[in-house]
C-alpha cells in the first residue's frame, strides 16, 4: 500500500512539533503532518530520575539478585556438573533459574518506580475513526457494537467495519446493531487475513487518529477517551499508546480463569515495564490508538502473522515511540478450549520472531532502551526450550528423588514471581477502582496459573518458535 498525503486525513488545527522524527519529513510534500494537542509541561515534584537513571537502579538491583543466586548455584552445579559436565550445568541453571529470576527481579523493581503521570481533562478530543477486521465474527461483533456505541467520547469518533470475506453471516448480524451508530461504515472484502483488512480500512480513514479493535472486544465506557487521551498528550514523537487488554470471559472453564491472571497480571505488568523506559513492543491489534499519518509513513500493517508486532517496532525504527495507558480498559474474548489457546500462543511466538527477524536490529540502532526488551524477546526462544526440554523432565527426576535439575535453588524464582503478582494485584486494583470496576474472586484459577501455567505456555511457544523456523504456512 503506498503512503497516503495528507490531504487525505480531516485536517484540524496545525500545532508545532516539539521534536519530530525525521520519518515525518518524508510525508509532508502536500501537506501538514497533524498534530491534534500539544502537552503543557509538566511540572517535577520532589526528587525526580531520569528514565536511563530508573533502569540503572533497576538494572542493578536485578543482577545483584542475579549474583546471589549465582553463589548459591555453585553446589547445584555440582552436582549437576556430575552428570553433563560443568559447561552444560552452569548453561542450563543460567537459562531455567539465573536469567528467569534476574527478569522476574527487574519487573518488581521496575513496578516500584511505574507512577505514570494523571491524565488530564480534555473538553474536546480529536476525529477518531475506529477500525475493526471481522471475520467470521457473528456471534460476538454485535456485542462490540453495542458497547462501542456507550463510549464517552468528547469528539467526532465514527466506527469502520472491514469484514474479511466472512461465510458464517456476519454482514447480516450487524443489522440489528448498526442502527445504534448511525456513522458506522462498512467494508466488504475478498478473505487476504487481518492485515490485509486492516490496510484496506486505513486507506478509508479520514481523522487524524484510528483507534484499532478486535471484533471480539468490548471497551469500557471511558476506554477510548482515555486512550486518545494519553495519545495526544505523550511526547509528540509518540506514533501509538496500547491499552490495556483483559479477559471478558473468564468464568467459562478452568482454562479461561488462568488465562484471566495471565491478561490481569503478567501481560499488564510487563507493558507497564516496558513503557516505564519507553520500550513498549507491541501496540496489540486487540485494542490500540495511532496516528494515522505515523501509520502511512510505516506504510501500514505488513502481511504476516504478527503484524502489531511487527509494525510497532517497524514504528520504533523510524524514531517513534510507543506508550501504555493503564486505564483505558479493554475486554477481550479469549480461547475457550485448548485448541484455539495452543492456536493462538503458538500465532504469537511465531509472531515475535517475525518481529526479530524484520527488527531486531533494535538491539543496538535505537538510543533509547527498547533494545533492551528486544533482548529479552530474542532470548525467549532459549529459556521456552530449556523450561521445557530440560526443567520440566527435571521436575519428573525430582519426584523420584533424583535432584539434578529441579530443586531447591529453583524456588528462588518463587517469591520474586509471588511480588509481582501482589505487586500488580494492587495496581490493578487501584485502576479499577478508578473506573468503577470490581476485580472478581478467581483462587482456583489463580493457583492453577501459578503452579501449571509456565509448565503449559512453554512447549506451546517452543513449537511456535519451530514452526517459524521451519516456514510452516501461515493463516489467519
Amino acid at each position: 500500500m503506498g503512503a497516503a498525503t495528507a490531504r487525505e486525513v480531516v485536517e484540524t488545527e496545525n500545532v508545532r512539533w516539539l521534536r519530530r522524527p525525521a520519518a515525518y519529513d518524508h510525508a509532508r510534500e502536500n501537506g501538514r503532518v497533524l498534530e491534534p494537542y500539544l502537552p503543557q509541561p509538566v511540572r517535577r515534584v520532589g526528587l525526580y530520575l531520569t528514565v536511563r537513571r530508573r533502569f540503572a537502579i533497576v538494572s542493578a538491583g536485578a543482577f545483584t539478585w542475579m549474583v546471589i543466586s549465582t553463589a548459591l548455584a555453585v553446589p547445584w552445579s555440582d552436582e549437576l556438573a556430575s552428570i553433563v559436565g560443568a559447561p552444560a550445568a552452569w548453561l542450563l541453571i543460567t537459562l531455567i533459574a539465573l536469567v528467569p529470576g534476574f527478569l522476574n527481579a527487574h519487573l518488581v523493581l521496575s513496578l516500584l518506580f511505574d507512577r505514570p503521570r494523571q491524565l488530564p481533562d480534555i473538553d474536546r478530543l480529536p476525529a477518531v475513526t475506529v477500525l475493526i477486521a471481522a471475520w467470521n465474527e457473528r456471534n460476538s461483533l454485535p456485542d462490540t457494537v453495542r458497547a462501542f456505541s456507550r463510549q464517552s467520547y468528547p469528539g467526532h469518533c465514527e466506527l469502520l467495519i472491514v469484514d474479511d470475506g466472512s461465510t458464517d453471516g456476519t454482514i447480516d448480524a450487524l443489522d440489528e446493531v448498526l442502527d445504534l451508530l448511525p456513522s458506522a461504515r462498512l467494508l466488504a472484502a475478498e478473505h487476504g487475513g487481518k492485515a490485509a483488512a486492516l490496510n484496506l480500512g486505513l486507506a478509508h480513514v479520514r481523522t487524524p487518529l484510528v483507534v484499532t479493535m478486535d471484533a471480539d472486544t468490548c471497551l469500557h465506557p471511558e476506554a477510548l477517551r482515555r486512550l486518545v487521551t494519553r495519545l495526544v498528550t505523550a511526547p509528540p514523537d509518540t506514533a501509538a499508546v496500547a491499552g490495556m487488554v483483559l479477559t471478558r470471559n473468564s468464568r467459562a472453564n478452568l482454562l479461561t480463569r488462568m488465562q484471566e491472571w495471565d491478561y490481569f497480571l503478567a501481560m499488564a505488568s510487563v507493558k507497564r515495564q516496558q513503557a516505564l523506559y519507553q520500550g513498549t513492543l507491541v501496540a496489540q491489534g486487540a485494542f490500540s490508538a495511532y496516528k494515522t499519518e505515523a501509520l502511512r509513513v510505516a506504510s501500514g500493517w505488513p502481511i504476516c502473522v504478527g503484524e502489531d508486532i511487527v509494525l510497532t517496532w517497524a514504528l520504533q525504527k523510524k524514531g517513534f515511540r510507543i506508550g501504555f495507558e493503564p486505564t483505558a480498559v479493554a475486554f477481550t474474548a479469549v480461547p475457550l478450549g485448548w485448541g484455539g489457546f495452543i492456536r493462538q500462543r503458538r500465532r504469537w511466538a511465531r509472531g515475535m520472531i517475525e518481529g526479530l527477524a524484520a527488527h531486531g536490529d533494535l538491539l543496538w540502532r535505537r538510543p533509547r532502551l527498547t533494545g533492551f526488551f528486544v533482548a529479552v524477546d530474542g532470548l525467549f526462544p532459549l529459556l521456552d526450550g530449556a523450561y521445557s526440554l530440560a526443567f520440566l523432565p527435571g521436575i519428573v527426576l525430582a519426584l523420584f528423588g533424583h535432584y539434578y535439575v529441579a530443586g531447591p535453588m529453583t524456588l528462588l524464582v518463587v517469591p520474586v514471581s509471588l511480588l509481582v503478582t501482589m505487586g500488580m494485584l494492587q495496581r490493578q486494583s487501584a485502576v479499577f477502582r478508578q473506573l468503577g470496576l470490581r476485580v472478581r474472586r478467581n483462587r482456583l484459577g489463580y493457583l492453577a496459573y501459578l503452579v501449571t501455567y509456565q509448565a503449559i505456555l512453554s512447549p506451546i511457544a517452543l513449537l511456535g518458535y519451530t514452526q517459524e523456523f521451519l516456514r510452516f504456512p501461515k493463516r489467519w
